[in-house]
């Protein structure tokens, strides 16, 4: 499996409203993302997530979190999404996913979880929070997972311990809050995501 964009980095824009969703995403991709995320629990989620693939599919994997029905993959696909991601395991979730031909990124905690989330088709999985977890156990988790799986930090990165992460053997991170909290004004998004990707490819390089 391969994580689909060059830069396995998503941008979680929690919270994010319409009528500013169009500026914090060109904000985020001029910085060089190529991932971004709009929560279900956002509002007016349809609204946005349509008016971003409108306007930007041709440049991201523009897609939704907090995935928790096969409704809503429903709603997704009619829209034009093209990721998924999920707080938890629920396989017939990530089937409908994979079946309307979406990238699904799962959210796991176990390995029983990761198991069961890439049985039901998932591509990638993410561990959430992973500031609870800490980068010892995903090093651990990734030591009985299949060697190509892209797994993601969720929950406490920062653009000071991605390389943390990184070395523990995770692929990249879904950033949230340290990159976007709703109302910030947009330079604070463009200042944050600069930070990032700065961050990753120092990492890697």
């Amino acid at each position: 499996m391969q994580w689909p964009t060059k830069l396995p980095l998503i941008a979680i824009l929690r919270g994010i409203t319409p009528e500013e969703v169009h500026d914090h995403v060109a904000a985020v991709l001029d910085a060089g993302f190529d991932a971004v995320e709009i929560p279900l629990n956002s509002p007016e989620w349809e609204t946005s997530i349509a008016a971003t693939v409108a306007a930007f599919a041709d440049r991201a994997l523009i897609g939704a979190g907090t995935v928790l029905t096969p409704a809503h993959v429903d709603s997704l696909a009619r829209i034009g999404s093209r990721l998924v991601v999920t707080p938890n395991t629920q396989p017939e979730v990530i089937r409908r996913a994979v079946s309307s031909g979406m990238t699904v990124c799962a959210g796991c905690a176990t390995a029983s979880e990761a198991f069961a989330a890439l049985e039901a088709g998932a591509q990638a999985l993410k561990i959430f929070p992973s500031s609870a977890f800490g980068p010892d156990y995903i090093k651990a988790l990734k030591a009985v997972l299949p060697a190509d799986v892209p797994v993601f930090a969720v929950g406490g990165v920062t653009p000071e311990n991605l390389a943390v992460w990184l070395k523990a053997g995770c692929a990249g991170a879904g950033l949230g809050s340290d990159l976007y909290r709703a109302g910030q004004p947009v330079t604070r998004t463009a200042q944050q995501a600069a930070a990032f990707v700065k961050a990753y490819r120092e990492a890697v390089q």
